[in-house]
């Protein structure tokens, strides 16, 4: 199971921290150590019966024993717990109670429990940068509170984060955990060096890591050890030829979790094939993973949301709609694997094919964390003023009700719209072309669009109509296509614009029509011209949205016969966004 290389991790610094305190005299009684013995053991058999009543046991013991931070510790262990049972809702939710008591209770000095908690869900579910993030985020709190013992074990979870997408920062990593620990923890000196050897295998540097090995040999003379001992002796079968061997080692001492180290022994010695085989094991274990935890996520979203009353129901519907969507997704790439795998013929073919479901597997991987996230901060707004209607000792104001009513109708709309860009651009790139039967007064419609806009502007911002049409000019066109572009654009510059103006310009020659969008906004840099054309790009990862809009924006003025571009040589503040459209059949 994924979790355990981590929870191993986690453990040691919990341990290490409960340790520090001088006064902590009471850990010594024999109340103590048989609460502590009975919840380790039913934590390390995985008894969900007993592990609950034995930590409540232990927390209510702390408690009374005025240990804050202990109790604080076996909180984490309960989600640290259902993390490892896969109970990935529950764990989010633990993990956000936790962090609202150390915020109401002041306790600062404890509050990196629960960011390192945010941590390792992030990381398992798979999002990458919020796991750095939140990792980062503990190691400034830990050193702005003198907790540098426990700082290595931190940066040990970055550097796995980091290994496969960027090997030189996790090497600097090492050298930072390395420096710490020489200085607070020297016993965890050789457990780092171990990993930085192991990093020397999986980057391709045998003669390295084999001279790694020989420095990992003698320290085992002087009875050092490392949680990584086993992997070393299996990378060294590698590392010397023993292929075979080595794998039938993977196996017996790693169980579960040895996949994805017999892919790199495989990978390093050149046996495509068998790469290629162990990495599909790999896929599909991750995939039998993710579908569990997201599964247990959403069901546990289903649960909630039937508490709810009838008026609720629409936002139920979108959520079976984003359901479907993931499943439709999913059928498409386990479809696109099995299309892969039948065309596999030699050596080279195998090859291209290993590194094709890499590929892919990170593109799926970035997709669902776009949509889980822009998903699940509405559905989370939702969930609260459900809460806040439901709860009979609410009394709720006039003006209150029309602030929660008009909240929830704007995240319904975020959802909702997130499933029409999805929709549009899966429907524009069926055809090159569309039909134009409708005939547009443009100016009327320019009007029409900035008029939708005005209760979204920030104050101070102007809306502007600068065009050189008449007012009775018409386009024949598809006015639903032409109305969403503009809209698009109009939206894109009311969320990036804090003050100034935002200006729709129209324009006309004997054949093309030119519809431009200036805002006095953030701006876009040259160099992210025609990236953020691309989709799922997103400048700001703050700014709503998954980052289809202008992706499907140009999509829809293709069809049209036209173009969208971002106009470089704009100088002012901020952007320019150009449409053109032909005139006329």
């Amino acid at each position: 199971m994924r979790l355990r290389a981590f929870i191993t991790i986690l453990l040691i610094v919990f341990v290490a921290a409960t340790c520090r305190a001088d006064a902590d005299n009471y850990k010594n009684s024999q109340e103590y150590l048989t609460l502590r013995d009975s919840m380790r053991h039913s934590f390390n058999a995985g008894d969900s019966t007993r592990f609950f009543i034995a930590v409540k046991n232990l927390e209510d013991y702390t408690l009374k024993q005025n240990d804050l931070h202990e109790y604080y510790t076996q909180r984490c262990n309960e989600i640290v717990f259902l993390m490892n049972r896969q109970k990935i809702f529950e764990a989010y939710k633990l993990a956000k109670q936790l962090s609202k008591e150390l915020r109401e209770r002041k306790l600062d000095k404890e509050m990196y429990m629960a960011v390192n908690m945010q941590g390792h869900i992030n990381r398992y579910c798979g999002n990458k940068v919020a796991a750095k993030k939140c990792f980062y985020q503990v190691l400034d709190m830990m050193e702005k509170e003198g907790y540098y013992e426990s700082m290595p074990p931190i940066y040990m979870n970055i550097v796995d984060v980091e290994m496969s997408d960027n090997p030189d920062e996790a090497v600097r990593l090492l050298d930072k955990a390395a420096e710490i620990a020489r200085k607070s923890s020297p016993d965890r000196v050789f457990d780092i060096e171990t990993r930085r050897t192991l990093s020397y295998y999986t980057r391709g540097n045998i003669q390295q890591f084999l001279e790694g090995y020989d420095a990992y040999k003698e320290g085992v003379k002087q009875g050092k050890s490392s949680v990584h001992g086993r992997t070393m002796e299996i990378y060294h079968e590698a590392a010397i030829g023993n292929t075979d061997k080595a794998v039938e080692m993977a196996i017996k001492e790693l169980g579960e979790d040895a996949q994805d180290n017999i892919t790199q022994i495989y990978e390093n010695a050149g046996r495509w094939e068998e790469a290629y085989l162990a990495l599909k094991q790999v896929k599909e274990f991750n995939d039998s993973v993710d579908n569990v935890v997201l599964s247990n996520s959403m069901q546990g979203i289903r649960d909630e949301l039937m508490l709810y009353d009838a008026e609720r129901e629409a936002a139920r519907n979108q959520l079976f709609a984003l359901l479907a969507c993931i499943g439709l997704l999913l059928a498409l790439v386990i479809a696109l694997v099995y299309i892969v795998n039948s065309r596999r013929r030699h050596l080279k073919q195998l090859k291209q094919a290993y590194e094709r479901a890499l590929e892919s597997d990170k593109m799926k991987m970035a997709f669902i964390q776009n949509i889980s996230h822009e998903v699940r901060t509405p559905l989370n707004i939702l969930n609260g003023f459900a809460q806040v209607i439901a709860s009979p000792e609410q009394d709720t104001s006039l003006e209150d009700r029309k602030t929660i009513a008009s909240t929830i109708t704007h995240n319904s709309h975020l959802i909702t719209n997130l499933i029409d860009e999805m929709l549009e651009l899966s429907s524009n790139e069926t055809s090159a072309t569309t039909s134009k039967p409708d005939t547009v007064i443009c100016n009327k419609q320019f009007r029409e669009e900035l008029k939708q806009f005005e209760t979204e502007t920030r104050p101070g911002v102007e809306l502007r109509l600068d065009s050189s049409l008449p007012d009775d000019f018409t386009l024949q066109t598809n006015e639903n296509m032409l109305c969403r572009i503009i809209n698009v654009l109009l939206d894109n510059a009311v969320k990036n614009t804090q003050k100034g103006s935002i200006t729709l310009k129209a324009s006309k020659t004997e054949e093309q029509l030119t519809i431009v969008v200036e805002d006095t906004g953030c701006g876009v840099p040259k160099g992210e011209a025609e990236h953020i054309f691309e989709r799922f790009v997103k400048l700001d990862t703050f700014k709503e949205g998954v980052g289809l809009g202008l992706p499907l924006c140009r999509s829809m003025a293709q069809r049209l016969g036209g173009n969208v571009h971002i106009d470089t040589s704009y100088a002012s503040p901020g952007a320019r966004f150009v449409v053109t459209l032909p005139i006329g059949e």
